[in-house]
């Protein structure tokens, strides 16, 4: 049996994969695993739940919050909220856990399920396996006034604006701020703490009526959001995800500002302020080599780790870093949030514009973005990536050949039998001639026909 859980926790077509009773299961065994198993204090154990605005989030909540309250958990229901919301809540109530019900950039017909534990961390894989384990045994059953209750978490929002409004360095009075929410679930909260930082906004994307998250809308779709600054002259747009975890910016001029360029910018800022810590960035293998070389060249070294934010985050933890992310615009702030929060990064980013007074197009040029080529190479035999001597050989050819001007990354896919061959050089003509021969040679060497024949 294939593992349910996967890279962020259990997602599918709701009431397909993820049915309510699949949902209840799920709870029931969560209470038993991160709650009674690590709850000493003979109380019961508390559980803070959110979700983003998805039609079908409304019976999934129910159903969490039956499984877990009937597993004598008492549950603190936060209703719409970012999934970094929702792991903030969880240690500033120091509940024993927490549940985002959200599928984030996914369309609105998916949707899933992610646990944090106490302090609002992710799970590791161990942790999630015994959550797997613990729903093939018979669920606990408590009765009488060992049932958990259920009760409406009234202040979690004002909680969790408090909270963001701390992290400023600078306030946002004179700044014009486009947001997009994607019709998610920092619809309420980021335009009133942007608002409450002393940003004038303007707001799009923030009418959700359980259909149409993500939907034309969102940091999967920018132009409605470039179109908006350059028509209201704003100085910024900051465009979130359904679940609002992560955050990518568009300058007065309608450019895109990804997470890369927003790292090295927070990056350099963090350097120049003392508070880097170890003058360490953690960002993954797909991460600009641009950055790298703009950061080196600021005194700033980068941690280097798998893709995923998951893995970002244990790099930190494991280093004790404090800033981390992905190019998508998943960026961490160890040292306000356990979990990538784009309101968190957009707020820290207009921030910066107000500080210094300097635009967005400028303080984007901290990083030059060298010109990168993607191509999934399909059909080919993934395992044999490392191991096919004529492929390392094309391979350390094209290296040499770009020295310190480029770099050479191929990556299987986890699951399809797909080989992503990406290049970066000095100029997109390069870029794109090397990929194109390195993708010929992994047709060629690790086709599936080949395979067949031998």
């Amino acid at each position: 049996m294939s593992r349910l859980f996967g890279t962020d926790g259990v997602r599918g077509l709701a009431n397909g994969l993820l049915t309510a009773e699949l949902a209840m299961q799920l709870a029931q065994a969560a209470a038993v695993v991160l709650g009674h198993d690590r709850n000493s204090n003979g109380s019961r154990p508390r559980a803070v739940v959110a979700r983003d605005p998805r039609a079908s989030g409304e019976f999934i909540a129910a159903a969490v919050e039956a499984g877990l309250s009937s597993s004598g958990v008492d549950v603190y229901d936060a209703g719409v909220l970012p999934t970094p919301a929702a792991a903030y809540l969880v240690a500033d109530l120091d509940a024993d856990f927490g549940v985002m019900i959200s599928a984030s950039h996914n369309p609105a017909p998916d949707n899933g399920i992610k646990f944090f534990a106490r302090g609002g961390q992710k799970l590791p894989d161990d942790v999630e396996d015994a959550i797997e384990a613990q729903m093939t045994k018979e669920a606990v059953r408590p009765v009488g006034a060992d049932v958990g209750r259920i009760q409406r978490f009234s202040d979690a929002e004002d909680r969790y604006i408090v909270h963001l409004l701390q992290t400023l360095p600078h306030n946002l009075e004179g700044l014009t701020v486009v947001l997009d929410c994607a019709h998610g679930a920092a619809s309420g909260c980021s335009p009133q703490v942007f608002k409450d930082a002393g940003a004038n906004v303007i707001v799009i994307g923030a009418d959700p009526d359980g259909h149409n998250i993500n939907d034309g809308v969102g940091s999967t779709h920018l132009g409605p959001l470039k179109e908006a600054v350059v028509k209201y002259g704003a100085n910024l747009g900051i465009a979130h995800d359904g679940d609002a975890d992560r955050c990518l910016a568009v300058d007065h001029e309608g450019n895109e500002v990804d997470g890369d360029q927003i790292m090295a910018i927070l990056a350099v800022a963090l350097k120049n302020s003392g508070k880097l810590k170890d003058d360490v960035l953690v960002a993954t293998v797909m991460s600009n080599l641009g950055l790298k070389i703009a950061l080196r060249e600021a005194g700033i070294s980068i941690r280097e780790t798998a893709v995923g934010d998951r893995y970002v985050l244990e790099e930190m933890r494991d280093g004790g870093f404090n800033l981390g992310g992905e190019q998508s615009g998943h960026v961490i702030f160890a040292d306000h949030a356990t979990t990538g929060d784009g309101v968190l990064t957009g707020l820290q980013l207009a921030a910066q514009i107000a500080l210094t007074g300097t635009p967005l197009k400028e303080l984007a040029t901290v990083m030059t973005k060298l010109p990168q080529v993607l191509i999934n190479v399909k059909g080919v035999d993934r395992t044999k990536v490392g191991s096919n001597d004529v492929l390392a050989q094309a391979v350390a050819s094209a290296e040499a050949a770009l020295g310190d001007t480029g770099r050479v990354l191929l990556r299987p896919s986890g699951t399809e039998p797909v080989v992503r061959v990406m290049v970066e050089a000095a100029d997109e003509e390069t870029a794109q001639s090397i990929a194109e021969h390195l993708a010929q040679v992994v047709r060629s060497e690790l086709a599936l026909e080949q395979l067949v024949s031998e």
